[in-house]
């Protein structure tokens, strides 16, 4: 029994840890989300590239406010800015695909 409040507290002590550090890292202040802020390298280029329209226009809309906001050094509305619980790694299961891609390319190369 007391395995289970151990691991239950230590749960509910890590989500709030992370959702400290999200706020913390301050982009949701700008109204990004996580996979706004990835580096863009090739393979990260191609995953954008890949986006349905919608979540493309999404994610360039959001992009072009966080600058905006950034040049005039200011930031949203407290109630506008994006949420720990609605962030999701929308960019993520794109990114995964180039990368499975490029290995498979590899290894038909070294045959």
């Amino acid at each position: 029994m007391c395995s289970c409040l151990c691991t239950a507290a230590t749960g509910r002590l890590l989500v709030g840890f992370r959702k400290w550090y999200y706020n913390a890292c301050g982009f949701n202040k700008f109204g990004l989300m996580r996979d706004d802020t990835i580096m863009e390298d090739s393979d990260v280029k191609e995953a954008i590239r890949r986006l349905p329209e919608p979540v493309y226009n999404d994610r360039m809309f959001r992009i072009k406010r966080a600058l905006d906001l950034s040049m005039k050094q200011q930031v949203l509305p407290k109630d506008q800015w994006t949420k720990f619980e609605e962030d999701f790694p929308y960019l993520e299961p794109y990114l995964e695909e180039v990368i499975r891609e490029k290995k498979e390319k590899e290894e038909w190369a070294k045959k």
